[in-house]
């Protein structure tokens, strides 16, 4: 008697059953795959904290067992133990996207908060500060992976040509130190508030200093053959009584925004007598001090084009200062700079959003909203500060001359505040594809 013989439906059973099967183990495992790497990174993040607090004791241990002695010689042999004073929380969370320079995004937004350890009273170091528009961040390139760098580099506004690193900000260098200048928009307690930051959450500042445009915008005078135009300087007798920046800082009403009216102190008895005493030279300080108010309110908006002036103009000034509509006082000065920082052979993308885009945009409320039924920023007040944000990254071209030449037909992800923003390049232009918000995302990953 010969064995049955199966049919060919029940074959197709027995494998489809086997099938899903496998699909179920499948699903399985992934889940369990997305569980152990959750709690990877929880582990992770614990771990880095407690090392971030071991390091800190141990360096307060350090600095407290050396004798003053050995301090002192440490420092004078120029090693030194940095002590971070605080941490960035900033809309950017991680190095791709993030400006590469603190103009490119004006309406970034970051917080600082000095660190108790530093100061018994945090909010002490900050007083007086907020008499300042702008300052200094001196931080550290902590993501910067394997600690290499070389005496050349390649920077992404030079398509892949080699300048020296000390002729670049090129984060890679031997030390990985890196300076920004920030907008200081308020001071609460012990946290600054800022904007036109380009620096990463997590960052570890070193320092922070108040700019002054006075001592921190030096001027180099190109051509030295005008100097029969220059003005005549002024003497002690002539100059109005106005106290050292030193001795006040606020002498000058510095804020935030630059006012578009000029403030003048209205002249007495005595001033008038002046005028017709002295003449032309008065006229000259007047001109001096108003050219100087200029300066400082413009330092951020001003055009280098509009700066560049001829000689027949200066003579034509000190004859008749206000014939021109635009106020112009004397042959400008300006600081010299490479010139494939303000021509580099890449030119700036036109950026522009799909309607999805937009539509998934506008569901995003701002950071001071209270309604938590919508996606909502951290930092950023609204859509139109987003769309402002991310024309100004993605018009400076975030990618890396890698990604630039080898990847063309990928798309380019980055984070901004809460939203995760998908792009895509083309020939002059980056489009916006879709923005979707971090916390639904990490949702969507999870089911």
């Amino acid at each position: 008697m010969s064995p049955p013989i199966c049919s060919c439906s029940e074959k197709v059973r027995k494998l489809t059953q086997q099938a899903s099967v496998m699909r179920r183990e499948i699903k399985n495992l992934r889940q369990q795959m997305d569980g152990a790497i959750r709690a990877h990174r929880k582990q992770m993040s614990s771990l880095q904290s407690m090392l971030t607090d071991c390091m800190k004791h141990e360096d307060r241990v350090q600095s407290v067992s050396k004798s003053p002695s050995e301090m002192t010689q440490l420092l004078e042999q120029g090693r030194i133990q940095t002590v971070p004073i605080g941490y960035i929380s900033s809309c950017f969370a991680v190095k791709n996207g993030t400006p590469r320079q603190p103009t490119i995004c004006n309406s970034s937004r970051a917080i600082l908060k000095i660190e108790p350890s530093v100061f018994n009273n945090p909010e002490h170091s900050l007083v007086g500060l907020e008499q300042y528009s702008h300052i200094w961040i001196v931080f550290l390139f902590h993501k910067n992976g394997q600690m290499s760098y070389k005496a050349k580099v390649k920077p992404p506004r030079l398509n892949g040509q080699r300048v020296g690193v000390y002729s670049t900000r090129s984060p890679h260098r031997p030390n990985a130190l890196g300076l920004t200048l920030a907008k200081l928009e308020r001071i609460t307690g012990d946290t600054l508030h800022l904007s036109g930051i380009d620096i990463i959450a997590g960052t570890p500042v070193l320092d922070i200093k108040p700019y002054i445009p006075d001592y921190d915008s030096p001027k180099t005078r190109t051509d030295d053959t005008n100097s029969e135009n220059r003005q005549t300087p002024i003497t002690d007798s002539e100059m109005p009584q106005v106290m050292d920046v030193d001795e006040e800082p606020n002498i000058l009403e510095r804020s935030s925004e630059p006012s578009s009216e000029l403030r003048v102190c209205p002249a007495g008895p005595s001033d008038f007598s002046q005028t017709e005493t002295s003449g032309s030279s008065v006229v000259t300080g007047v001109l001096a001090e108003v050219k100087d108010y200029l300066k400082q309110q413009q330092l951020f908006t001003e055009n280098p084009e509009d700066k560049q002036t001829d000689s027949s103009e200066c003579t034509s000034l000190a004859t008749n200062p206000f014939s021109s509509s635009t106020l112009k006082f004397g042959c400008e000065d300006y600081s010299t700079i490479a010139a494939w920082v303000r021509a580099p052979p890449i030119s700036n993308l036109d950026v522009r959003f799909t309607a999805n885009a937009e539509k998934e945009l506008k569901e995003f409320v701002s950071c001071e909203s209270t309604d938590s039924t919508r996606p909502k920023f951290q930092f950023l007040k609204g859509p139109d500060e987003a769309v402002a944000a991310i024309k100004g990254i993605l018009s400076a071209d975030p990618r890396s001359v890698y990604r630039r030449t080898r990847c063309q037909d990928r798309l380019f992800f980055f984070t901004l505040d809460t939203a995760d923003i998908t792009c895509w390049f083309g020939d002059g232009f980056a489009e916006v594809v879709r923005v979707k918000s971090m916390q639904k995302l990490e949702l969507t990953n999870v089911v």
